[in-house]
Formats: structure tokens, C-alpha cells, sequence
């Protein structure tokens, strides 16, 4: 929207605009609006991850509840992560946004496989339910980063292995030994 540089005085009567010191008086109280009125200007567009500054970015980020996206990644990383939490929120958990998750941190092919279903009744698997994520890089996270990452977005009730170039991540032999111990 285009606004003439002295909006506010232009809306004051003929005889005030004569008086100098009015005239200074009124231009402190424009000059402040005028940063009020371009913020309100921009508001439509603050939340468009698009045009959004990157600050702004970060913080839409955690709103969807991710704990914080990195300031070190590319600009056009932080948007395709924000816009990526944004898409798979309604999904979170399930094959599709796992799927979705891997693909944008590893940066390559995906493959997830699981147990889950729709079954008749008496017909579902016995044991817990599982997935399998096979990766074939972190992409710019440091492997215990992406484990962190990953296994937050799994279901708490479901055993989750994950292959990182054929190698298996998680659970690691230590942490089976851990929880038979544990059990």
C-alpha cells in the first residue's frame, strides 16, 4: 500500500498546518506511526514462509513444536524445514511423515517399512508395533543429532530400528543389552 510521507499531517485542518511548531509537534507522532503502519502493512506476508524474515522462520518453527532450527543452515533449509514440520504435522508419526522427515535431513532415498494396519478383530500381529528406516546419510546432522531427531518423531509404543548406509544406528547391541538388563 502507498501512503504519501506526510499522511497525518495531510489529515489535520488548513489553519494548523500554518503554526511551525504544530507542524514538528505532529511530524514525531507520524514519524512513529509511520513504523506502526508498515509493520501492519507487512503483516499479511509475516507469516508466508516465503517472504518471512528467517528470524521469523525459526520462530513459526517452535510454534509447531520443533525445538528449534538451526541458524547455520541455509535460508532456503530453514524455510524447506519449516515448511516440511508445517505439511507432516497432521501426519506426525505416521509412515508418510516419517518418510517426508527423512527425506529432508538425509537428503536422499528413504525407506520406510512397518507393521501397522487396519485389522479385523482378533486378526492384528501379536508384539509391538514396529518401523523400519533406512537412510543412506544424516545429510548436515551429526549422526546422535539425527537420532535424536528421528526417534522424538516415532511413537513411543513402537520399536523403531534405523540403517544409516546399511549400518544399524539404533538400537545399537549396547542399548538391547541396556534394556534386557533393564527388563
Amino acid at each position: 500500500m502507498s501512503r504519501h510521507e506526510d499522511w497525518l499531517l495531510r489529515q489535520l485542518p488548513a489553519a494548523m498546518l500554518s503554526e511551525d511548531f504544530f507542524v514538528r509537534f505532529v511530524s514525531i507522532f507520524q514519524e512513529q506511526a509511520g513504523t506502526l503502519v508498515a509493520h501492519a502493512d507487512n503483516l499479511a506476508h509475516l507469516a508466508d514462509v516465503r517472504l518471512t524474515p528467517t528470524e521469523m522462520v525459526r520462530w513459526m518453527a517452535q510454534w509447531l513444536g520443533l525445538p528449534g532450527i538451526d541458524p547455520g543452515y541455509s535460508e532456503e533449509a530453514q524455510r524447506r524445514i519449516l515448511k516440511t514440520a508445517a505439511a507432516t504435522l497432521q501426519w506426525r508419526g505416521t509412515t508418510t511423515a516419517l518418510t517426508r522427515l527423512l527425506e529432508l535431513y538425509s537428503g536422499g532415498a528413504v525407506t520406510v517399512s512397518e507393521g501397522g494396519g487396519i485389522f479385523e478383530q482378533g486378526e492384528a500381529p501379536v508384539g509391538p508395533a514396529w518401523v523400519v528406516m533406512e537412510v543412506e546419510s544424516t545429510g548436515l546432522l551429526e549422526e546422535a543429532d539425527f537420532l535424536s531427531l528421528v526417534l522424538d518423531e516415532v511413537p513411543a509404543h513402537v520399536h523403531a530400528e534405523i540403517w544409516v548406509a546399511q549400518r544399524r544406528v539404533w538400537p545399537t547391541p549396547e542399548r538391547l543389552a541396556t534394556k534386557e538388563l533393564a527388563s
